[in-house]
């Protein structure tokens, strides 16, 4: 009996190609498309599109059809909402900078999707995401990196459980973006030549404070630029405007480049610092994952990313508490930031991560 498989469809050529691929492997394939945009109008949707608006929908509909597979609309909204929308805006507001892809692919992508998957009788669930899935000896599920090294999103899927992975297909990991457009074109799908997305999908515009702003039904208060010691240098905007590292758009007269070192929710103050201020050798991480191992005791040696688009750095990972690591790292690194994720990676593949708190 074939094994039935739900794609998750996003209109992109990424999550065409994997269920083509997945099909050629000859499992039974569904289309599926999550409805998490939290307008009702087609209009708002198509406006606000990113992978989850009305043309999106129409571009996986029509890849469907060519594929001669069943595909479906599933709403999440709620879902989204709750573990989306309202961690991002809670995140800013308390001072933090999240990353709503992750909150997203472990709450939403694969655990309401892949919930929703083995209700209708599916055996797991594919993506289009530039990622591995392998089994370990010792019998753990891991992600490893893409074939293709600059669109690798391992970053992103750290969190992923043991369960979901064991449960999940990610055919478009062995290919280099080149291979899967060609694959495209080849079969004529009409995602072939559609360009990546490269905004968070509900904030399109990239005004990431107007929308917290909205979300919340109320405005960001100014407060104080300060410096480390509380001396006052001006004015801002609204915390939610800032992250740490940020140079741009601070609006200071210093005569020099500066950056934000700190933000202090309690104090509604943004810390304002020289360059070097913002490098740092160590950083601490709770809201562990683990991956490749069940779990870390004492130390180990690896290599550490801090954000999505950092090219890792070599590091100690220590265990400081019952959910709680210290990483050092053996040089500086620019711009640690509270609320982004730290990914810790033995060559290919990951070991796991956690939440940066300092």
């Amino acid at each position: 009996m074939r094994k039935k498989i739900v794609v998750g469809m996003s209109g992109g050529v990424d999550s065409s190609v994997a269920a083509w691929l997945l099909k050629e492997q000859g499992y039974e394939v569904i289309g599926v498309t999550m409805q998490i945009w939290q307008e009702e109008t087609e209009t708002v949707q198509e406006e606000n599109g990113g992978c989850c608006g009305f043309q999106a929908v129409e571009d996986a509909r029509r890849v469907a059809e060519q594929l001669e597979i069943p595909y479906y609309v599933m709403n999440f909204k709620e879902e989204f909402r709750k573990s989306v929308i309202d961690y991002f805006t809670a995140e800013y507001l308390a001072g933090r900078t999240p990353n709503p892809c992750i909150a997203c692919n472990r709450y939403v992508k694969w655990e309401a999707l892949l919930r929703r998957s083995l209700e209708i009788g599916a055996q797991g669930i594919a993506t289009g995401h530039y990622a591995r899935v392998k089994r370990l000896e010792n019998g753990r599920y891991v992600v490893c990196r893409s074939a293709a090294a600059s669109k690798d999103q391992t970053y992103a899927l750290y969190n992923l459980t043991q369960d979901q992975l064991a449960r999940t297909w990610m055919p478009v990991g062995a290919y280099t973006k080149e291979e899967i457009r060609k694959m495209a074109v080849r079969m004529g799908l009409r995602t072939a030549d559609k360009p990546d997305s490269q905004e968070i999908c509900f904030v399109p515009d990239k005004d990431y404070a107007g929308f917290i702003e909205r979300t919340a039904g109320k405005p960001s208060p100014e407060g104080n630029f300060v410096r480390a010691d509380g001396t006052v240098l001006g004015r801002h905007k609204g915390i939610i405007h800032y992250t740490v590292g940020q140079r741009r758009g601070l609006g200071l007269a210093m005569g020099r480049r500066v950056a934000v070192t700190e933000i202090r929710p309690e104090s509604n103050e943004v810390v304002i610092g020289e360059q070097e201020d913002v490098w740092t050798d160590r950083l601490l991480a709770e809201r562990l994952n683990f991956m490749a191992v069940p779990d870390l005791e004492g130390e180990r040696e690896a290599e550490a990313r801090i954000r999505y688009n950092h090219r890792g750095a070599p590091c100690t990972v220590r265990r400081t508490g019952a959910d709680q690591v210290s990483v050092i790292f053996h040089e500086p690194v620019r711009a640690v930031t509270p609320g982004q994720a730290v990914v810790f990676y033995d060559g290919e593949l990951v070991l796991g991560g956690g939440t940066i708190v300092r």
